[in-house]
């Protein structure tokens, strides 16, 4: 059963126009408590598997694409020309598994996820790149937009018996790529919610939240101030339209100065804590992701930038990985800490590799170029099985040698983990035919979903 477009209204919109004053947009809360929003819960219920383990994903987009080579895929055997500097592997607290020396803590928790080192596809450009990593479909074609992970995760989990929070159901921790359009053909109410700000600096400035230099006793002043000036609201009482304007001020305020926007305080958290992930942007978005998780926000992407080395390639790896240690490492152990790994699917990767063969030549200065035909990605938790490598490339690192994978087959796997159905339809504007995932005669390339780690 296809599910009725949800209800949904940006947090950002929410607040612009419902403090504002603007009736009409803001009947969204009682709308989404209509006959509608029952006819659209029992539909989501419908494609819901009755024992999907995965409630969450947090996706670390590593934007750029980095090298599987020096991450989760060493080849010190290949030589100077391929590994660089970065010769001495270290062995994982998994038998014969191997990461990057720059990773020790990532070491110590690979029985905690699963590398899937045979990704590949064909597109070399961030743009189509990113496209069919977030979407499992390849660019052009037919000239359809669709969905990227984060927006299907929303219609199918984002709302009505799935997810009840004041918060966005989709959340990107800070900035938006801009590489493609996220919601697709689903449109606008299906875009992710970017923070901006960073959560590394106190307070974490999240646009439309919390302000830089206001303070909560000054929210509270302006609220009251609002109310008093509100003369047509102490005139009027019982009109349906003035009394849903109240309710969505209500609602933008309770995430203001409510529970739900002190999700956002990471200043409630312990400083070892805070330490241990790193108080870097990466690290501390880490943290916020896991509080957004707990708080039951079914998708929240953290945007990674820094990763598109095409020069001085091991210079930015020194800087890089042992940021990414820490605040990846941290968000492991501290989701299995409280009991969230087991329903939260931890996805790390870019939309490809980098060149296997270090281009040491000027103005490259050891560099290394967009490389889709064979990198790696990784899987933690919502039912994957950790302390496993799925699939493996050639001695240099250059193609996949067993076992490929292709974005479709990675995105099939954590939707069935998530208790979306792959087969079940997307609603499109034109009413066509299409599925959450391309069914077999669409010529996607495809080699089959990851039941080895499922």
């Amino acid at each position: 059963m296809t599910p009725a477009p949800a209800v949904w209204i940006s947090r950002r919109e929410l607040l612009r126009r419902g403090l504002a004053g603007a009736g009409g947009l803001l009947l969204a809360g009682s709308v989404r408590r209509s006959a509608l929003g029952a006819a659209l819960d029992a539909g989501l219920a419908a494609n819901r598997a009755p024992k999907a383990p995965a409630k969450a994903v947090i996706q670390i987009w590593m934007w750029g694409g980095p090298c599987h080579l020096d991450t989760f895929d060493p080849k010190p055997e290949a030589g100077y020309n391929y590994c660089g500097p970065l010769g001495k592997p270290l062995e994982a607290n998994v038998p014969g598994i191997r990461v990057c020396e720059l990773l020790p803590l990532l070491a110590k928790q690979a029985d905690k996820y699963a590398i899937v080192r045979g990704m590949t596809h064909e597109f070399s450009g961030h743009e189509t790149a990113s496209y069919i990593a977030q979407t499992g479909r390849p660019p052009g074609g037919d000239r359809q937009v669709y969905p990227g992970v984060g927006a299907v995760v929303t219609l199918f989990k984002g709302s009505g018996a799935s997810y009840h929070g004041l918060l966005p159901p989709y959340i990107v921790l800070t900035t938006l790529q801009g590489r493609f359009s996220e919601d697709g053909f689903l449109g606008p109410r299906y875009k992710p919610f970017a923070t901006g700000g960073n959560p590394a600096q106190n307070p974490f400035a999240v646009e439309g939240i919390i302000a830089p230099g206001i303070t909560e006793q000054h929210q509270k002043t302006r609220r009251d101030m609002l109310h008093d000036l509100n003369t047509l609201g102490h005139a009027l009482t019982g009109l349906p339209c003035l009394e849903a304007s109240a309710a969505c001020e209500k609602q933008a305020y309770d995430l203001i100065l409510g529970d739900a926007g002190k999700v956002f305080d990471l200043s409630q958290e312990k400083d070892d804590l805070r330490d241990r992930y790193g108080r870097s942007t990466f690290g501390q978005s880490c943290l916020a992701a896991r509080r957004l998780v707990e708080r039951g926000v079914p998708f929240v992407t953290i945007n990674y930038p820094g990763w598109d080395t095409h020069k001085q390639h091991f210079q930015a790896m020194r800087r890089q990985l042992p940021e990414m240690d820490k605040g990846f490492g941290t968000l492991l152990q501290d989701l299995a800490d409280r009991g969230l790994l087991a329903s939260t699917i931890v996805w790390w990767g870019g939309e490809f590799g980098r060149t296997p063969k270090v281009m040491w030549e000027p103005p490259w200065d050891g560099g290394r170029g967009h490389y889709p035909k064979a990198y790696c990605t990784v899987l933690a938790g919502g039912g994957f099985k950790g302390g496993m490598a799925l699939g493996a490339t050639d001695r240099t690192g250059e193609a996949v040698k067993d076992r490929p994978v292709y974005p479709a087959d990675l995105i099939a796997s954590m939707y069935t983990q998530l208790g979306i159905d792959v087969a079940a339809k997307l609603p499109h504007p034109q009413g066509l035919d299409v599925r959450v995932i391309p069914a077999p005669g669409e010529g996607v390339k495809m080699a089959g979903m990851l039941h080895e780690i499922m």
